[in-house]
């Protein structure tokens, strides 16, 4: 567990705890903790059993938020972009007057990516902390955004190029992402337009307008997710499509080599008949001249099929 003192922008470390329960004379007290030391800070601040136990529970929170007489609890998903797969990780914020404590089970990357913009905007309050932190997480989603839209592009020139069978669990898998992400991200707008709306004291009117740009930001990431998920369509057509060229392209050649055996299998089957009659039966040369025949019918015919580009 971390403690700091936040001011304008600057932090100093915090030894005791017991001095984060009086508000300071400027600034904002910001405790970064771990869910093993809840059992410290409930009691101090008074945090309600049911949002304690929503941290320490193990299944997928929903982002929401929660109001209690002296501080919010307000949960957000984190998510994290490694190694091709997608992580949530849940953020859970309790927001007081004087201090914001962030718990978390992992590491979040907003919350070190934070810390240079809470400086340069030189935050001085609490809700301006949660602003900023919310901003940050809903930008990640519009990176992950980005990384889909690149996979995307690469899996269809791919697909262009030389299609193969792997390709079809690849665009099934990404689809399943990307309906899965756009399912994530609608409790987060849901949560960011509560921020917006409705009546809360620990948050500055003025502060709830800029949550507005938040949220068109999460509703423009949304959309993006929905026009992701019909390229996935027209790869899947695209996909369909050169499989069923390629298919064509093996019975041309096919038909083709049918087509050239097929006069020297008639010849073949004449000279392949058991009668004494046949013209030049008798020949001393006349195996060589049909075989002669033979090889230049078939290369004729090549060259022909090669001419019209049937092969």
């Amino acid at each position: 567990m971390k403690i700091r003192h936040v001011k304008s922008g600057n932090f100093s470390l915090i030894e005791n705890i017991e001095d984060t329960l009086r508000p300071p004379s400027e600034g904002f007290f910001w405790i970064d903790a771990d869910v093993e030391d809840l059992t410290v800070l409930q009691p101090l601040f008074g945090m309600h059993d049911l949002a304690v136990e929503d941290c320490l529970t193990e299944e997928e929170q929903r982002p929401k938020i929660e109001i209690y007489e002296s501080h919010y609890f307000i949960v957000v998903n984190s998510i994290r972009f490694d190694d091709e797969e997608f992580f949530l990780r849940a953020l859970n914020i309790f927001l007081g007057k004087h201090f914001i404590i962030t718990v978390t089970k992992q590491k979040i990357n907003e919350l070190r990516t934070l810390k240079p913009i809470l400086w340069e905007q030189e935050v001085t309050r609490p809700d301006q902390f949660l602003y900023h932190l919310v901003d940050l997480v809903i930008d990640n989603y519009a990176l992950v955004g980005d990384r889909i839209e690149l996979r995307i592009e690469v899996l269809e020139e791919d697909i262009l190029m030389h299609t193969k069978k792997s390709h079809l669990n690849e665009i099934i898998g990404l689809r399943s992402e990307i309906l899965w992400l756009k399912k994530v991200l609608g409790p987060q707008r849901e949560l960011i337009a509560t921020l917006i709306k409705k009546e809360l004291k620990l948050i500055d009117d003025q502060l709830q307008k800029y949550f507005s740009d938040v949220y068109e930001n999460a509703l423009k990431t949304a959309e993006s997710f929905d026009t992701y998920r019909d390229l996935m369509g027209n790869l899947r057509e695209a996909y369909q499509s050169s499989l069923s060229s390629r298919a064509n392209e093996i019975m041309r050649v096919f038909t083709a080599i049918t087509t050239i055996f097929m006069p020297l299998t008639f010849i073949t089957g004449i000279y392949g008949m058991n009668f004494d009659t046949i013209p030049g039966i008798h020949f001393k040369y006349g195996a060589y001249v049909v075989l002669g025949i033979m090889i230049t019918l078939g290369i004729s015919m090549y060259i022909i099929f090669r001419k019209k580009e049937w092969l």
